[in-house]
């Protein structure tokens, strides 16, 4: 999911699989939130400019997401 190329899909699943997350601790979008954290922090200096840029936005997608389910 991470190599996806449209930010809106890796919100929309990060956002499925944070929802569906029975031993998350903290909200849904948390969980989302570290997931997506997670993997570019550990992709480090490795992760090319375009695919953090990609990431990034998926970020700002995860927030509007979450904002609309309130």
């Amino acid at each position: 999911m991470f190599t996806w190329k449209d930010p809106r899909r890796i919100a929309r699943s990060l956002e499925r699989s944070a929802k569906a997350s029975t031993r998350r601790k903290g909200t849904p979008l948390q969980s989302a939130m570290s997931m997506l954290n997670f993997y570019i922090n550990r992709a480090g200096k490795n992760l090319p400019s375009s695919r953090h840029r990609v990431l990034e936005e998926a970020k700002e997608e995860l927030r509007k997401l979450f904002k609309e389910d309130v």
